[in-house]
């Protein structure tokens, strides 16, 4: 590509501190949540996770966009992060599968981006101080204006997003004549959580975030699944309905990330807002079950009450994250419901996790 002078841009964060950088390709400003993610590879996955939805991202990896994208490697039908933040940007990539530049995908989802950040300052900032708003921009010299604006932006805490991610109608994933039925609620799913239900011989219908226990129930499923998703899982009244009328009956259930704090909330147990959330694709867990170690793929901002869950009689934690001992996974004593803080479909990430998806098909046969 002809490579041109980029014009300055910032990353001004709540608090008022300032980052330099430059705009990659498009100008403009950009608002939402800081975080960082310290995969080193994934990058596309990630940008469209639905999970990431109103947060603009930085990544720790010191290049991106080196290998190119392709359009596989989607875990939605758009860019969902709000912004990127990096420190070398590839305008040139080299990877036989790559069909377009990162460059290319950005644009073509409108997303501004800016490079030649100090990211490694940055998220040491972050960590220190924690998740705040910011924004990046390529209007430096209204730094009082940004400021204006980036106050109006609403905090994450008691935000609700699933409404923005999810499907606006059902439809369906895998092979019709399969023996297994799964009702997945959308708040914010994953494309590989359903490739890896539907490869283990599982019919899937996918229902919108606030679809009642009667509609997927209506179908006549084997087992329901509660999905990932963005923002704080406390506002979602609906889906801890849906959670809590599905317990009740003793139906198989499983939840991931968001879906799991869905299912704490509806069992009682409180969530909160951690200083800085987990993103990456090399958290490592402890399976209590088993004792057995698991690296994994994380990306949430909210966590379970821990103090909570091990009082609550009917629950016990499975699984706890190793990095701060928070609750990483859980299960009903009495009920066919477990969950996981965690993304075992591992898209990006390792695969160490991939057994849940057995485990919740084994509970569904157990149960039929």
């Amino acid at each position: 590509m002809k490579y041109q002078k980029l014009k300055k841009a910032i990353v001004l964060l709540a608090d008022g501190t300032i980052f330099y950088g430059k705009a990659v390709g498009k100008s403009g400003s950009a608002f939402g949540e800081i975080c960082f993610n310290t995969g080193m590879t994934g990058y596309q996955e990630v940008f469209t996770d639905p999970s990431y939805y109103g947060q603009l991202m930085v990544t720790t990896n010191a290049h991106i966009g080196n290998y190119g994208t392709n359009k596989e490697e989607i875990e939605s039908d758009d860019i969902k992060i709000s912004g990127l933040i990096c420190k070398n940007f590839s305008y040139d990539y080299s990877r036989a599968s790559a069909d377009d530049s990162l460059l290319s995908f950005l644009e073509k989802g409108n997303l501004l981006a800016i490079s030649d950040v100090d990211t490694r300052s940055l998220v040491s900032y972050i960590r220190d101080n924690g998740a705040m708003n910011a924004v990046i921009s390529t209007d430096v010299d209204n730094i009082e204006g940004l400021k204006e604006q980036l106050a109006k932006i609403p905090n994450m805490e008691g935000l609700e997003l699933a409404s923005k991610v999810s499907t606006k109608k059902s439809y369906y994933v895998g092979n019709e004549d399969a023996p297994i039925k799964i009702a997945a609620l959308d708040i914010g799913i994953k494309k590989n959580i359903l490739r890896n239900l539907a490869k283990r011989d599982a019919y899937i219908k996918v229902f919108p975030y606030n679809s009642t226990f009667e509609e997927l129930s209506n179908w006549k499923p084997d087992g329901y699944f509660l999905s990932n998703g963005p923002g704080d899982p406390e506002p979602l009244e609906e889906a801890q309905r849906l959670a809590k009328q599905i317990i009740s009956k003793n139906l198989p259930l499983f939840g991931i990330c968001l879906g799991h704090q869905v299912i704490a909330l509806a069992n009682g147990v409180s969530t909160y807002k951690m200083h800085n959330g987990h993103r990456g694709i090399n958290h490592p867990v402890k399976n209590l079950v088993t004792g057995k170690g698991e690296i994994t793929s994380q990306n949430h901002g909210f966590a379970v009450n821990r103090e909570e869950a091990e009082a609550h009689k009917d629950i016990e934690i499975t699984h706890i994250h190793l990095n701060d001992n928070t609750v990483a996974g859980l299960k009903m004593k009495s009920k066919n419901c477990f969950s996981v803080q965690y993304h075992p479909e591992a898209s990006p990430g390792p695969h160490d996790s991939s057994y849940l998806f057995d485990e919740f098909i084994n509970n569904i046969k157990a149960s039929k």
